[in-house]
């Protein structure tokens, strides 16, 4: 194991990840009285430019009127991009009037440390100013080609970073890839088109403390094909994934949650080494199968998120 290690920044239950418009208060209260583990406010995509300035009071007031830890939930707004005239309002207003109620900004399109930067410098000052005691966390959207090639280095942005999201619809624009699917199998890629990319992603964040969530999937009719999509990013070390409908927050909290059968299998691993070890031995059997050190890692994984799970 190497001297350099960067453990865990911070751990946030993150099965499931609500996107809600901040125009439509309705779906807010909605979202809070659901099943989420996570639930983003949007300012961005999902609100057009007549209502952001609308949305933005609707996402301060949804913050200071709902208790959002209360309910068992981590509340995060994506702010608009630092290329626009709103998000340096969206800091502002969103920290100066509800900071203390509110857990993550979500900063969409990084390309470049430097722009989580001026996020945390902006969120910082508000902080100290307004005297708060809570901390906010910064996460990060991968979707360009720029935040992909510069990966590794915004996951080694310290400071309130804590997580990394992948945005395959604005990733598949940026790449001009030939697909108007979001996040579904691309019938002319043998295999899954955004493997590499995922892949990617998630070991800039293993590596660096960082927890790695899944973007949307956009057909939200298709349930299995969102499953199958989340299983994939399971496979490949994710946590959750955004859910852009409500129906999808139960598919990601089902494929996001190990099975009891899991978790039983994870706690004989962990006795089967621990009576290896009073023997001697730094191995072990288990139902036919050797298991080792590396096994009883992999089963601490599945117990901390059966535990997260339990003390929602």
């Amino acid at each position: 194991m190497s001297h350099t290690l960067h453990p865990l920044r911070r751990q946030r239950l993150q099965r499931s990840e609500l996107a809600v418009p901040s125009s439509n208060p309705t779906m807010i209260d909605k979202a809070a009285a659901g099943p989420a583990d996570y639930v983003f406010l949007d300012l961005e995509d999902a609100v057009a430019p007549p209502e952001k300035e609308q949305a933005r009071k609707n996402c301060i007031q949804a913050l200071n009127d709902i208790d959002w830890a209360a309910r068992g939930k981590t509340v995060s707004v994506r702010i608009n991009g630092l290329d626009t005239h709103y998000m340096y309002r969206d800091v502002v207003d969103v920290m100066e009037q509800a900071g203390d109620r509110l857990h993550t900004i979500l900063v969409p399109k990084v390309g470049v440390p430097s722009d989580l930067y001026m996020v945390e410098a902006m969120v910082n000052q508000i902080e100290q100013a307004k005297g708060y005691s809570t901390r906010v966390g910064l996460e990060a959207l991968i979707e360009t080609a720029l935040g992909m090639a510069n990966v590794e280095a915004i996951a080694q942005f310290g400071g309130r970073l804590e997580a990394m999201h992948f945005g395959v619809a604005d990733y598949a624009a940026s790449m001009r890839a030939r697909t108007t699917n979001i996040g579904g199998l691309n019938p002319h890629y043998p295999g899954d088109q955004w493997h590499a990319a995922i892949s990617r992603m998630v070991i800039a964040c293993r590596a660096y403390g960082l927890r790695a969530i899944d973007g949307p999937f956009g057909d939200f009719s298709d349930p299995e094909g969102y499953k199958e999509g989340a299983r994939r990013a399971a496979a490949l070390g994710c946590e959750g994934k955004w859910a852009i409908h409500p129906s999808q927050v139960t598919l990601a909290n089902e494929v996001f949650s190990p099975l009891e059968t899991e978790v039983t299998k994870a706690r004989r691993i962990i006795e089967e080494l621990r009576k290896a070890e009073s023997e001697g031995r730094g191995a072990a059997a288990l139902d036919g199968k050797m298991i080792d050190a590396a096994s009883e890692k992999m089963a601490r994984n599945v117990l901390v998120l059966a535990e997260a799970i339990a003390g929602r």
